[in-house]
């Protein structure tokens, strides 16, 4: 190997670290016993979490680490951070977070990093919060993805509807980035209509029945995830429409619509990936000391492993490939504790 830059010190540090001066990492990086990594969501029961947390625990296992999966069933922010203090009171050694919120969770957040516990956000995140990373797929990459898509398949000068949920920093930016891009760039593309749903599939029935009610042109919706689409597929398959639907993420449910062509395609984030690179931001904030970077974390006192943002990738969901994301296939023989 060439050393090019400071090669005398660098070559005295290589010489180091060959010798056995510096730290064995196999003797550092694993778990003490019982230490335990929690994961904590809301709308527990949602698929979405089945695969995140198949990657998170992969990871765990690997580093001989326990791992609890937590939160709350329903969409309500008071009761999801109910939960997230609920879990500081076990003294987890770190906690990877889903905040359905990003400024109600800086405080409780912060409270939990301030104690000694580490957090780390996945698929939306609370920026100004003392989380040490932030774990997910590009929102905006996504957006512009299904904007191109739209109009590569219905043209230039056509009617589209977005339903959104307000408040939750991932499908907020799903859906403000994809009405942004189609203005920018396809100025005759119309937006009209955008409504509310919440994720509820009652909800985005009657909001896609309305909006086509009043917009019998309409050509495409772009939905930024799989709650919403059920319902919007639902309206639109009674009315009789011909209207190109795309999303965010994936359910058995949308599946299954993908694979009867009633849902154009899904862009779904990889959700395996997101949750073992989750582990792995959270297992380093804890176990930081392993390594000595080049920074000024000593005085200044933050934890110097930092991920201000780790792309997890996203995947492209169609008829063609829909079978390579059967839940029920991929989790059958695992153990789901």
């Amino acid at each position: 190997m060439k050393l090019t830059l400071g090669g005398a010190v660098t070559s005295l540090a290589l010489a180091a670290f060959v010798s056995g001066t510096a730290p064995a990492l196999a003797d550092t990086i694993k778990c003490e016993p019982g230490e335990t990594y929690v994961m904590n969501v809301m709308v527990s029961a949602h698929p979405y979490w089945v695969p995140v947390y198949e990657g998170f625990k992969q990871a765990a296992d690997a580093f001989g680490c326990e791992t609890v999966f937590s939160g709350t069933p329903d969409y309500d922010i008071t009761k999801q951070i109910a939960s997230f203090e609920q879990d500081l009171v076990k003294q987890p050694a770190g906690v990877l977070l889903h905040p359905m919120q990003a400024d109600p969770f800086i405080g409780p957040i912060n409270q939990a990093v301030d104690s000694g516990i580490a957090v780390v956000t996945f698929a939306a995140d609370s920026p100004n919060s003392k989380r040490t990373s932030y774990i997910t797929s590009d929102n905006l990459a996504e957006a512009k993805f299904a904007a191109e898509e739209i109009v590569s398949q219905i043209g230039e000068t056509g009617e589209y509807a977005v339903l959104e949920n307000p408040g939750q920093s991932n499908h907020d930016l799903r859906v403000t980035a994809l009405i942004s891009y189609m203005e920018d760039n396809y100025p005759d593309m119309k937006l009209v209509g955008r409504q509310t749903t919440n994720q509820d599939s009652n909800a985005a029935y009657r909001a896609t029945a309305s909006i086509l009610q009043a917009n019998p042109n309409l050509g495409a919706m772009w939905i930024p995830e799989a709650g919403s689409a059920e319902g919007a597929v639902a309206a639109v398959s009674e009315a009789g429409a011909d209207v190109l639907i795309m999303h965010a993420d994936i359910t058995p449910a949308t599946l299954e619509q993908i694979k009867a062509g009633n849902i154009h395609m899904a862009l779904s984030p990889n959700q395996g990936m997101q949750g073992f690179l989750g582990f792995l931001a959270t297992f380093f904030a804890v176990h930081s000391d392993v390594f000595d970077p080049f920074n000024d974390y000593k005085v200044s006192g933050y934890n110097p492993f930092q991920i201000p943002f780790a792309d997890n990738g996203f995947a492209v969901i169609t008829k063609e490939n829909a079978e390579s994301f059967d839940l029920n296939a991929y989790m059958e023989g695992r153990d789901t504790n």
